[in-house]
């Protein structure tokens, strides 16, 4: 059996920037032993696996190297970047178990508008021990949603100089932690980590932005913001947030296309 493989760089419009995710369109699905295998032997943060259904949408999964993933904005990016590539659409609709439906438009300048279900934080009162400890830079506060905890910075600088001790934020597990701070530049930036899932950081995750773009458009009073993440590769990310859904809109460019033998 042979399988098309699309290697992409989403949320920016230069290779070798943004969040790369592999791409692999199927007619049927593979089980799930196999597409674990293959998610590990990519070793991208995600790997998207897609699979069009009778009704004309797309059904779609995430694996890390290491399992799979509820929920992954920049793989979604890149797999609509794909698939309106490989089926001439301008849109895609998604059906995803944990997520349900995400609903993906391109537009004319070529960036991709993905609107996801709104996460928003609440506070956390217990904050535990191995997030502090696991953070060289303590938080303002702490708030979690169903994927992370958030951990609010008073500078913009703290983001960049905060450094993080793996194995006790692993201990964290299933959740993750995102940094973040309001920016002079944009309106808020952002550091994601992820050890118990797929690695140390991540260069870019859209799926955190559905928690990040409602607490910074309550604290800053506006419904749509720039957003950049600053990682190693840095990613930008324009958020537009609605009474249940948070839009997301970036760009992709293609690495890769090849072939897997299996």
């Amino acid at each position: 059996m042979q399988l098309t493989i699309h290697q992409v760089d989403a949320f920016t419009s230069e290779l070798f920037k943004g969040n790369y995710a592999a791409v692999i369109d199927l007619n049927n699905w593979l089980s799930d032993e196999l597409m674990l295998k293959i998610g590990a032997e990519n070793n991208v943060s995600e790997t998207a696996f897609t699979c069009r259904q009778a009704d004309g949408s797309f059904a779609i999964r995430w694996f890390s190297p290491l399992m799979e993933i509820d929920f992954c904005g920049h793989a979604t990016l890149a797999a609509a970047f794909v698939l309106c590539e490989q089926y001439n659409l301008t849109n895609v609709k998604f059906q995803a178990t944990a997520v349900g439906e995400l609903l993906i438009n391109k537009h004319d300048d070529g960036s991709f508008a993905m609107t996801f279900p709104k996460q928003v934080p609440w506070k956390v009162e217990n904050i535990p021990s191995e997030l502090l400890d696991g953070l060289s830079i303590q938080p303002l506060k702490v708030l979690k949603n169903q994927q992370a905890y958030f951990a609010i910075y008073e500078s913009e600088q703290d983001i960049y100089d905060l450094k993080t001790d793996s194995n006790l934020l692993k201990r964290l597990s299933p959740l993750d932690v995102v940094a973040t701070a309001k920016s002079s530049q944009y309106d808020f930036i952002s550091r994601y980590f992820w050890p118990a899932s797929g690695g140390d950081e991540d260069y870019v995750t859209g799926s955190i932005h559905t928690g990040l773009a409602p607490y910074w458009a309550h604290q800053l009073a506006k419904k749509s913001l720039s957003a950049y993440q600053a990682s190693r590769r840095g990613g930008h990310i324009q958020s537009d947030v609605g009474e249940h859904t948070v839009t997301l809109t970036g760009h992709a460019v293609r690495y890769m296309q090849g072939t897997i033998y299996l």
